[in-house]
């Protein structure tokens, strides 16, 4: 549990605005997704790809975990976006539109040929219905797979459904992309918030996906990070049981007893499990500073 780390809040930035993505060396996101798809015109891929690849070469953005989102991998750009973000050694490439073990692996060879170590993840954007469909095959990736990416404007779109406040339409989609993360053992993300102005609804969002398991949410305005932190970070209540809990166990067994009560709740395996993985959350976050 010691290399727990936070991904609350991972901030999509343009890849084609200089002055955003120098400002998200001051922004309060876990994360920054540099991006070179869908907020880059076509006639600007170049530069973009030239001032992404350039800014996270030079670093100067602390712990923040750094992600280059390459163009599909049926279009023009993608294979030198592969290439030249893989020389730039962001901590995280992430692939859209992904919708079989094969992309996981074209992308991972040609990756391999920059970083022998291993230490690029590959993170995976789930955007349409047949991704959602192999959702458990892709999961199951061996290679340098770590984490989904919910898309859910573009799979509300494939799905021809609404978007609702209740995000009923999506509920299977997001419950299947969870349920085949934590079974490989990956992070997952929920999806972004399009309506900037409805900050009541972002929060019940980020509500909704903290409730169902998600790690964090994906963002598109700096003013959806701190109360997406907020929502996503263990409580002060939380984190003073989940530190009872362990103390209360590590008692029992230092004094031989089989069964452990705290607070009149019968305590087992994967009480003490999730306890520590709410300290380890807490204190990762602590490390950050940053709220």
């Amino acid at each position: 549990m010691t290399n727990v780390r936070p991904r609350r809040s991972v901030l999509y930035m343009p890849g084609s605005n200089a002055r955003a993505i120098e400002k998200a060396k001051s922004l309060a996101a876990d994360g920054v997704i540099f991006d070179l798809e869908d907020a880059v015109a076509p006639d600007a891929k170049e530069s973009a790809r030239e001032q992404v690849c350039a800014a996270v070469s030079a670093g100067g953005y602390g712990d923040r975990e750094l992600v280059i989102r390459i163009n599909g991998m049926d279009t023009e750009w993608w294979r030198r976006d592969l290439e030249h973000a893989a020389d730039a050694r962001p901590n995280a490439i992430l692939l859209p539109k992904v919708e079989s073990v094969k992309q996981l692996r074209d992308a991972d060879r040609i990756v391999r040929h920059h970083d022998s170590s291993g230490e690029i993840a590959l993170w995976a954007m789930m955007e349409t219905p047949l991704g959602i469909l192999h959702a458990d095959d892709i999961a199951g990736y061996s290679g340098r797979l770590q984490c989904l990416v919910l898309g859910t404007s573009d799979l509300t779109k494939d799905l021809h459904a609404q978007h609702t406040a209740d995000r009923m339409p999506l509920l299977y989609g997001l419950s299947k992309c969870l349920m085949a993360a934590r079974a490989f053992g990956l992070s997952v993300l929920d999806g972004v918030h399009l309506d900037l102005e409805d900050m009541n609804g972002f929060v019940a969002a980020c509500q909704q996906g903290r409730a169902m398991g998600f790690d964090g949410k994906t963002l598109i305005h700096p003013k959806q990070i701190d109360p997406c932190n907020d929502v996503f970070a263990p409580t002060e209540t939380q984190v003073a049981h989940a530190h009872k809990v362990i103390a209360a166990y590590q008692q029992a067994v230092r004094e031989g007893k089989g069964v452990v009560v705290v607070d009149g709740e019968l305590i087992e395996n994967l009480h003490v499990e999730n306890a520590e993985r709410m300290a380890a959350l807490h204190a990762a976050i602590e490390r950050l500073g940053r709220g």
